[in-house]
């Protein structure tokens, strides 16, 4: 064994050297350019397929439907040439764009400050030292890997008006509860809810960030007079900051291309997709509809790029507004 990996070292060895160096008999004089010759054959040689993948399976198909959004094409028939008609359509047509669109707005407005307060209070506690802290962050990260299904279907058993566990407690003291699942008044409220399950994600980044708070800073301001809130406002929050901008950002894109959850949320019950009465309609949703209910792949197309634009413009806004209240150090 190991005169086979003292062979191996030999021939890597002499491969290496055959690549940095002029290739000229009896010469060994290094040459710059073969030297980055033998960088670039390395980098493609493991960057390569991952490259390709790219090439192949995202950038090939974004670019094809980038296409297709100015097309009429039903996967029957081949696509046809229609010009800006389908962004026209759903603007000024589509009886379900705007809908879908109020839904994921009031979704995203709500639910990110939730989530990011949440995650970043637990992370609060569970940076404290306090015993079994290991298996408590465990406890806390969990749900985060839960598939997203079991997740809402247990959630929808809670929430059932007839014999859910939710209304059967509040019963007990003498209120009724109202039908959580299936009114347009509260679905959108619970779906909120159920997001609110899985934060364990930007509560692990968030205990990254807690971790890294130098403790002098905190014995200083205590020194100063400074209080608990003090001290969380004037130390903790200027020092997580980058960690606190990047579970925003990713939190508003997540919010605003949900999808799983409000597609299982109606399987769970037998309803149609975005019911009742279009209350969990969400884009991402509608653009699934368009796509493999209706076969619109151009609509759907359209859809999907305008959401990466309406993406790339609140993350490029994002990005302008954190240089009043982000900190990096410097």
């Amino acid at each position: 064994m190991a005169t086979s990996v003292s062979e191996w070292r030999q021939s890597y060895a002499a491969v290496n050297h055959s690549l940095t160096l002029v290739a000229t008999p009896g010469s060994t004089t290094y040459d710059p350019m073969n030297d980055r010759r033998a960088q670039a054959f390395w980098f493609w040689l493991f960057a390569g397929p991952a490259v390709a993948g790219f090439l192949l399976f995202s950038a090939g198909p974004m670019l094809h439907s980038l296409w297709l959004a100015f097309c009429n094409y039903d996967v029957v028939a081949p696509p046809q040439f229609i010009g800006l008609r389908n962004f026209a359509y759903l603007l000024f047509h589509d009886p379900a764009f705007w809908p879908s669109v109020q839904v994921t707005l009031v979704f995203t407005a709500v639910q990110v400050p939730l989530a990011v307060a949440s995650a970043l209070g637990v992370a609060l506690l569970l940076n404290q030292p306090v015993k079994a802290r290991g298996l408590w962050r465990a406890i806390f990260f969990l749900p985060s890997i839960l598939p997203q299904a079991a997740s809402v279907a247990v959630f929808v058993y809670i929430f059932q008006a007839d014999g859910g566990l939710l209304n059967r407690l509040l019963a007990l003291a003498g209120v009724t509860g109202p039908a959580w699942t299936t009114s347009p008044a509260w679905a959108l409220p619970v779906i909120v809810l159920i997001s609110l399950w899985g934060f364990g994600y930007p509560m692990v980044v968030f205990l990254g960030g807690l971790q890294n708070v130098p403790r002098e800073l905190y014995e200083a301001a205590h020194i100063d007079g400074a209080d608990a809130w003090g001290r969380f406002r004037h130390v903790t929050l200027p020092l997580i900051s980058p960690v606190l901008f990047f579970n925003v950002v990713m939190g508003v894109i997540g919010a605003l291309k949900v999808f799983d959850l409000a597609y299982a949320f109606g399987a769970a019950q037998g309803l149609i997709p975005g019911g009742p009465a279009r209350a969990t309609l969400f884009y991402g949703l509608n653009l699934y509809q368009q796509a493999f209910t209706y076969f619109h792949m151009g609509l759907a197309s359209a859809m999907a790029w305008l959401l990466f634009a309406v993406i790339v413009a609140i993350t490029w806004l994002n990005f302008r507004l954190s240089r009043r209240w982000v900190h990096y150090g410097d």
